[in-house]
């Protein structure tokens, strides 16, 4: 789990997915340095906006591929990072109370595990976090709710090493997360909806 390659594709993710916050803000700044003065009310909101955005998906990834749990006492709130992470898109997120009280490790896993189940909805939808016996599940629903083959195998960690992109390394990340507890996970899936659960 701690091989380079795998650091370096959770590296190039995460900077995928701060260009378009920060590329906001860039151009927020572009429109202060305009003559008209109408843009500056415009060009606050969206600065402000992106910048919020930018700081909620930096601490949630923190949480998500950073936390360590020898470390993590005074620990971080994941389902406050998980609401403000998603607040804003298309996809509500219900981080249930039993999940909260799971220890930090397995709500890490929740997290990848939300990311992974945020993919299958590509027009929107809603995420479920519950617990279960063997820790946290996640259920998506939505219009066209469905998980790639790619995404699949990463989950199964049957994705050859060599393999791994930016775009498989999320779920192969969240599978070694599972394995790391002595979890697999297992999709289940229905039409315009699916459920991600731990099994031994």
């Amino acid at each position: 789990m701690t091989d380079p390659r795998i650091a370096e594709l959770l590296a190039a993710r995460l900077c995928h997915e701060l260009v378009g916050p920060i590329g906001a803000i860039g151009n927020g700044v572009e429109l202060l340095t305009e003559d008209g003065a109408d843009f500056a009310a415009d060009a606050v909101a969206l600065i402000g906006d992106s910048s919020r955005q930018a700081a909620s998906r930096l601490q949630f990834y923190r949480f998500a591929y950073g936390f360590d749990r020898a470390h993590g006492a005074a620990g971080p709130v994941p389902y406050e990072l998980a609401a403000a992470f998603f607040q804003g898109t298309r996809v509500a997120c219900n981080y249930h109370d039993g999940v909260r009280a799971l220890p930090l490790d397995q709500q890490k896993l929740a997290c990848n595990m939300l990311l992974c189940a945020a993919e299958a909805l590509p027009r929107g939808g809603k995420l479920l976090v519950a617990a279960s016996a063997a820790g946290p599940q996640i259920e998506a629903g939505g219009d066209g709710a469905a998980l790639s083959p790619e995404t699949r195998a990463g989950l199964a960690l049957a994705t050859p090493f060599g393999e791994l992109s930016s775009r498989t390394v999320q779920a192969y990340f969240t599978g070694l997360l599972a394995q790391a507890i002595g979890r697999r996970i297992a999709v289940e899936a229905q039409t315009g909806c699916l459920r991600l659960t731990l099994s031994p």
